[in-house]
């Protein structure tokens, strides 16, 4: 009875084995467990095998859903294998299938892939129409796209398609949506993507801030490799800037995280080879002992030979396992004390970085307020010169106004050298003629040269190509300062200015510049400190010569703005050298001639109307008074508010607006007042700061910049440029 039982339950045993290996072996289940296997470990061309045994599972068993899902995944893995046409081919007919069925999920997917695909392939439009049809199907089937994922790919096919401003604008959608979790990576991707648009429309500091969003967004989401990128691209914003420091401090981070990526990736690796050894040494195990079992009295002489070599392999592997233990521990503590000290490092950077900003930052402050009182104190100058002063007066109204512009000077060097410090000085790349550049600072600097009865000479290399590409203002600045300094502590002497073509090659030209005088000289101990702010040759120099002693501080940051390194030469009595070379692209089109500006006359100003809108009582006095010297009538508000409202209504010929104002500031009332007024100049009036610039002020629909403390020339300048 037992031996029938035995029977009967080995027979059922062997019935449901058979059963369960053909359910196993013949189901979408048991393909899709393979082509993922295979997946996993890069074996496309297996995935696809068995991916396509699925479908044939599908049609033959008449299960349309299934099918329609497994064609999807099939379309998915030429994607990701970047076979495009292979891929859309089955999305499409994927999609064919799903008409046939109850729309899914799956479909809106295989719409959004051919998106995908099309472009990969540059199919723009094509494109474009299935991300609409997937979003269609999205609506219809009430569904919510938590992670933004078709927008993400929308966004980055028109960024692709060169459409920055529409996919700017859908990558902004993307960020404003509540955070849940699955939106995090699609909003951290959204930031970063509107970071490098921002870089390439060279919006810089827009795309820092978007970095940083997108940082902040990779933490919170804990995805490292994010994090890496996102370090990565913040470091090569810092280093376009140069400041190379904070772009080496990001970089640093950067590799840091890449390690340790590669660390787990390696920790993972050797788990895995580690399973493949064990199973290796169970099967190699296995047929020793089977290999034994048959030859044992013969090989039992050698078995102990075996073991012993066994046993003293084990000791070596085990003694070479000790070894690298100790090591790796060793080598774990000297890589945590080389990482403390690092941070160390960069937190006594980031203080001495933080006392400079904060330096920087109080200079601007000062030199900002000064020019309120400032403008006061030139403006009523200028105003009483202009009332026919007593001849005992004029002398020192003359002072006045030299002290006055004197001071200007100086507080315009400390804001042009904070400028340089903060980073905040924008290079050029425009098309200017050197030749005609230098001609026209011989012949403001004339003057100066004939008052010190010095012979100054200009020397100009015929090769220098007539049409360059760079930044002609800075380079005018560095010239004028270096040419000036040598006229000022040069008398009865000689100033040569040098102009050669140093080098060329392809479309870039080298020029080096010159400028020798024969003055007074630099003694050999200060040859290193003139550069530095506020430092002049002597006490005896500062005090027979003036000046600020920024000048050559001012020259040498902006050659090292442009990639030059300036060099000096000098010798007590005989006169002074420097030297300098500079890279220009060479610009193969012919340069547009500069109208030149014409001089203003008292007739263009004559009974024109002016709303001043300027809440320092002193500056309305000052700035009244100079414009009614003209005929011109002038109508004064203090705030921004009122002279919106008084806009709607009247109507002036131009208006002056105060950058800053109480209430709304002169920025935000000239976006209002654009708003119903397109065509009624408005020109800024400010004691521009750190913080500002022209570019700045004209963005927000003024239409030039007067800064204070006024020049009247170019104040009546400007003004008459408007009433032509």
């Amino acid at each position: 009875m037992k031996y029938h039982l035995l029977i009967l339950v080995c027979f059922l045993n062997s019935f449901l084995y058979s059963q369960t290996q053909k359910k196993n072996t013949d189901s979408i289940s048991y393909y899709n467990k393979l082509a993922n296997s295979n997946l996993d470990k890069k074996k496309y061309n297996q995935a696809v095998f068995y991916t396509k045994k699925s479908i044939d599972f599908c049609q033959t068993s008449g299960q349309g859903e299934n099918l329609a899902n497994q064609t999807f995944k099939l379309g998915k893995i030429f994607y990701n294998q970047q076979n495009y046409d292979e891929a859309l081919k089955n999305f499409h007919k994927s999609v064919s299938l799903f008409d046939k069925v109850k729309p899914t999920c799956t479909k809106i997917l295989a719409l959004h892939y051919i998106g995908a695909s099309n472009t990969a392939k540059g199919n723009y439009d094509v494109a474009n129409v299935y991300y609409q049809k997937a979003d269609s199907l999205l609506k219809q089937l009430k569904l919510v796209d938590h992670a933004e994922i078709l927008d993400y790919q929308k966004a980055m096919a028109l960024k692709a398609s060169k459409n920055l401003p529409l996919a700017a604008k859908t990558f902004h959608q993307i960020v404003k949506k509540p955070d849940n979790p699955k939106i995090l990576k699609t909003k951290t991707d959204s930031y970063y993507q509107l970071g490098l648009i921002e870089t390439q429309l060279k919006r810089n500091d827009s795309a820092l801030v978007h970095f940083e969003n997108a940082l902040d967004y990779s933490i919170k989401n804990n995805n490292l490799s994010q994090k890496s990128q996102i370090i990565l691209a913040i470091s090569r914003y810092y280093k376009k800037q140069r400041n190379f420091d904070l772009a080496y401090s990001y970089l640093d981070e950067h590799y840091q995280i890449e390690n340790y990526i590669l660390k787990l990736k390696n920790a993972k690796l050797d788990l895995n080879e580690y399973e493949k050894f064990k199973k290796t040494q169970s099967i190699n195990n296995t047929l020793k002992r089977e290999s034994e079992e048959k030859i044992q009295l013969k090989t039992y002489r050698y078995s102990k030979l075996v073991s012993i070599l066994a046993i003293a392999l084990i000791s070596i592997l085990s003694l070479l396992s000790l070894a690298l233990y100790k090591n790796n521990i060793i080598r774990n503590q000297n890589n945590l004390l080389l990482r403390e000290k690092n941070k160390e490092l960069i937190l006594a950077k980031n203080k001495a970085e933080k006392a400079s900003k904060a330096r920087s930052e109080f200079l601007s402050t000062v030199s900002h307020e000064l020019r309120t009182p400032l403008n006061a104190i030139n403006g009523i100058t200028h105003l009483l010169l202009e009332d026919n002063p007593k001849k005992n007066q004029l002398k020192y109204l003359e002072s006045l106004k030299f002290s006055g512009n004197y001071l200007t000077t100086f507080i315009n060097e400390i804001l042009e050298i904070n400028k340089i410090d903060s980073t905040k000085v924008e290079i050029e790349n425009i098309s200017f003629n050197l030749k005609e550049l230098l001609f026209n600072i011989q012949s403001s600097l004339k003057e100066l040269a004939t008052a010190n009865k010095n012979y100054f000479n200009l020397e100009i290399d015929e090769t220098i190509p007539d049409n360059l590409i760079g930044d002609p203002t800075k380079l005018s600045q560095i010239i004028l300062n270096l040419i000036n300094n040598a006229l000022k502590f040069t008398q009865n002497g000689n100033v040569n200015v040098i102009a050669k073509l140093y080098a060329i090659e392809d479309e870039t030209a080298t020029v080096y510049f010159e400028i020798v005088d024969t003055g007074i000289g630099i003694p050999e101990d200060k040859l290193q400190t003139v550069f530095e702010s506020f430092s002049q040759g002597s006490i005896e120099v500062n005090r027979k010569y003036g000046g600020t002693g920024l000048g050559l501080t001012i020259v040498k940051k902006l050659i090292e703005l442009l990639g030059g390194e300036i060099k000096l030469k000098s010798e007590v009595g005989k006169g002074s050298t420097f030297t300098f070379k500079l890279d220009f692209s060479i610009n193969k089109e012919p340069l547009e001639v500069a109208k030149e500006a014409k001089p203003y006359n008292d007739k263009q100003l004559k009974h024109k109307s002016i709303l001043l809108i300027e809440d320092n009582k002193i500056n309305q006095m000052i700035t009244r008074k100079m414009l009614e010297n003209k005929a011109i009538l002038c109508e004064i508000l203090d705030n921004g508010e009122e002279a919106v409202e008084l806009l709607k209504v009247k109507r002036f010929d131009m208006v002056l607006m105060d950058v800053h104002l109480p209430g709304i500031n002169g920025t935000t009332a000239t976006k209002l007042i654009r708003e119903f007024d397109k065509n009624t100049p408005i020109i800024a009036l400010t004691a521009i700061s750190l913080d500002e610039n022209r570019e700045m002020l004209l963005s927000f629909g003024m239409n030039d910049v007067i800064t204070k403390p006024f020049v009247p020339d170019e104040f009546y300048t400007i003004i008459a440029k408007f009433f032509d």
